[in-house]
């Protein structure tokens, strides 16, 4: 999910602009490389560097700010109330979440196209709802002018978010409060962590196991401290959290995925549960939802898949694609494209004509005028490793 926008970065947003995290000193402190991100100074990297800072998330752990993003809470007269309102904008299944538990979720447009992508968790008879840095402006003015005034939508502006992933974030938030260590994929709950009541859920963007923990503002720094102090955990910018979530498979919001792109051709049906769809029991009530019912039942003409450029040069997002290495046409595009460290050599996705989207398919990318072979493959590129 959108981490955010990474598009962001390529705008020359004035420094006097941009907003700041409560760890903003904390970065500077740290040695961390502050670039424009989603409107705020966010560090793309650290001294350690952006290979080895991904490198060690995938060995131990790492601490990211994702503290841009927008966090919401939704409450009503009861949680029934507040799934079946929140079912009107999404295409999941709210009402059958369990208390304590966290779902992906996409906010819909008329046509079919995804607004944004999303994690909401139910916490108790409420709705957390936690949404990209660059989207949240109008996602919370959607969430307002389609629930208010029977559910009430508060944005949680004095609160911090953290994200701890990697094989040892379980060993070191566990050391702090050991319910973490009860937690699997997809839990939610509140732990203590120094005296500091925090909001967990086991869960992350980099395919890695690991916690999004929502801290209050005035404690953040406290916190990441007492994390950053664990000899296994160090500080990792937007740099690496980039690569770690594409060997991961994971679609970045602006890049991947926008508002003219279905769920469909996206390859994120899995996100819709059965009750919400055709047949289901409450089938459709959401923006889109007779255009993302019939590419359903009819399939998609374009498809996101993973891509494997042969050789060591990456290639971008932008990259186009091709049929042949001369001549030709034009079958789609790259959407995400690196360097994969863990995977050893150039990953990307994007979308290609059906006819080309089986695994194996060899294909072409225009690199600076000059077309180089690519192969469709399965994503992810690394391995989940997720605690079920």
């Amino acid at each position: 999910m959108g981490s955010s926008d990474l598009l962001e970065t390529k705008e020359a947003t004035p420094v006097t602009d941009l907003n700041q995290t409560p760890l903003y000193d904390l970065h500077l402190e740290l040695g961390g490389k502050m670039v424009p991100f989603a409107g705020y100074s966010m560090p793309v990297q650290y001294p350690m560097g952006v290979m080895k800072e991904h490198l060690h998330t995938r060995s131990d752990a790492g601490l990211f700010d994702v503290s841009h993003m927008g966090q919401v809470m939704l409450s009503g007269a009861s949680w029934e109330a507040v799934a079946l309102a929140f079912e009107r904008l999404v295409p999941m299944d709210v009402l059958g979440l369990a208390d304590g538990r966290q779902r992906y979720g996409l906010f819909t447009n008329d046509a079919g196209g995804i607004e944004d992508d999303l994690m909401f968790a139910r916490r108790d008879d409420d709705l957390f709802v936690v949404v990209n840095a660059a989207c949240k402006g109008a996602d919370i003015a959607r969430m307002k002018a389609a629930l208010e005034p029977d559910v009430t939508v508060t944005p949680l502006q004095d609160r911090a978010l953290l994200a701890l992933q990697g094989p040892a974030a379980g060993a070191v938030l566990s050391a702090l409060d050991p319910a973490a260590a009860e937690m699997r994929f997809m839990d939610f709950r509140t732990l203590s962590l120094a005296g500091v009541e925090v909001w967990a859920s086991r869960s992350g963007y980099t395919g890695e196991d690991g916690f999004e923990i929502s801290v209050p503002e005035a404690e953040a720094v406290a916190v990441a401290r007492l994390l950053l102090d664990h000899a296994q955990v160090e500080p990792i910018g937007l740099g690496a959290r980039d690569s770690l979530r594409l060997e991961a498979g994971l679609c970045l919001y602006g890049n991947d995925i926008d508002a003219q792109t279905s769920p469909v051709d996206a390859n994120l049906t899995w996100a819709i549960q059965k009750v919400r769809r055709p047949d289901g029991a409450r089938a459709g009530g959401y923006p889109g939802a007779t255009a993302i019912e019939a590419s359903l039942a009819q399939g998609s003409d374009r498809k996101r898949v993973g891509l494997a450029p042969e050789g060591r040069a990456p290639m971008r997002d932008g990259t186009q694609l091709y049929d042949a290495q001369t001549g030709g046409r034009l079958i789609g595009q790259i959407t995400s494209g690196s360097f994969g460290p863990t995977h050893g050599g150039p990953v990307a996705m994007g979308y290609v004509d059906g006819e080309y989207a089986d695994m194996d398919t060899a294909i072409w990318g225009d690199l600076r005028g000059k077309r180089l072979p690519v192969r469709v493959t399965a994503l992810p590129f690394v391995a989940a490793n997720f605690k079920r």
